[in-house]
C-alpha cells in the first residue's frame, strides 16, 4: 500500500496524517476507517495531489475540565455537588443518542 503517517498539531491536539492514493482508499476502504478510528486524518491524493480529507467527526463543545477551568477565572460561584454531576450526565445522555437516519426508499 502507498501511504505513510507523520504527526502534525492540528486544534492543539496531535493528530496522525496518513496521505493515500484514491486507488489504495477504494481498495481498502477498511483500512481508512480503522485509521480515522484511532484519530487520523486520511488525505486521499490522486497523481499525487490531495483531492480529499477524511477524518473523524469535528468535536464539538468543550471539555468539562476546560468549564471548570472558563468558571473558575471568570469568579464563578457555581457548587460542583452531586447534583451538578447529575444534572451534566443527563445532558451528555440526552445528546448522546444513537442517529437514526430515514431508509432509503
Amino acid at each position: 500500500m502507498d501511504c505513510w503517517a507523520e504527526e502534525v498539531n492540528r486544534y492543539d491536539e496531535v493528530m496522525a496524517t496518513v496521505h493515500m492514493n484514491d486507488r489504495d482508499v477504494t481498495s481498502n476502504f477498511e483500512v481508512v476507517l480503522d485509521n480515522i478510528r484511532q484519530g487520523a486524518e486520511v488525505i486521499v491524493e490522486q497523481d499525487n495531489l490531495p483531492v480529499a480529507v477524511i477524518g473523524p467527526p469535528r468535536r464539538t463543545g468543550r471539555l468539562l475540565s476546560e468549564a471548570i477551568a472558563i468558571a473558575k477565572a471568570r469568579g464563578s460561584k457555581a457548587t460542583l455537588d452531586q447534583e451538578f454531576m447529575r444534572d451534566v450526565e443527563e445532558g451528555i445522555a440526552a445528546r448522546s443518542q444513537p442517529w437514526n437516519p430515514p431508509a432509503w426508499e
